[in-house]
């Protein structure tokens, strides 16, 4: 069977960020732009009143969680939080069961008005699903970034959900990243460029910090 070539694929990837769709908790349908101002928001809030965002994941989407986090932190100055100790993981997966694994962290560490946003390409994995849930009796607002299935559970859990309609982790996962890229340059204080034209002949905004 052909491969996409580079083409085709980056048509594929701007089509899926093209119909990115935003849902409440009631599920109605909101406008992406809308989505994106009420996200900001969401988390100016949570700056605002010294609050924390917590963001989790499995696999590539822990790591994106990661990311997101240190640049939140170091660009948007609001405390983050991800759950990556080697130590706490296992006890907790070996103890309790991998399921746990975000909620009973949570469980000790979060306030009501703090966020929580879960990335998952499938939107069906139980530890995410029971930190959502617990998130939600706990008074925080939760965002959750989905694909796959339209109809996965996850979608249902937060104050606001995004989706994309991705049939392939890899493209999920490019187009999270995107998304949350998006969300942090919305609430980012520093905005830093490359110090350098990025291409000859280019009017790239020029600045004295290197990421």
């Amino acid at each position: 069977m052909s491969k996409a070539n580079w083409h085709q694929y980056i048509q594929r990837v701007s089509s899926l960020l093209g119909d990115v769709s935003f849902h409440g908790a009631d599920g109605e349908n909101i406008e992406v732009c809308e989505g994106f101002d009420i996200w900001r928001d969401m988390t100016l809030q949570v700056r605002l009143s010294k609050g924390t965002i917590y963001l989790i994941g499995n696999g590539a989407s822990a790591a994106m969680a990661s990311h997101t986090a240190a640049d939140l932190a170091k660009n948007a100055h609001i405390h983050t939080q991800v759950f990556t100790d080697v130590a706490l993981m296992t006890a907790l997966s070996n103890d309790i069961g991998y399921e746990a694994v975000f909620s009973e962290p949570l469980r000790r560490m979060a306030s009501p008005g703090d966020m929580l946003v879960a990335v998952s390409s499938s939107g069906r994995s139980p530890n995410l699903l029971s930190a959502t849930a617990l998130a939600g009796d706990m008074g925080m607002t939760v965002v959750t970034l989905t694909a796959a299935d339209a109809h996965n559970p996850l979608r249902a859990q937060g104050q606001l959900n995004v989706y994309i309609p991705a049939l392939t982790y890899g493209e999920a996962e490019t187009c999270h990243a995107a998304l949350l890229h998006h969300w942090m340059d919305l609430v980012d204080l520093e905005q830093y460029t490359f110090p350098i034209d990025v291409a000859p002949g280019s009017s790239a905004n020029v600045s004295s910090e290197v990421r």
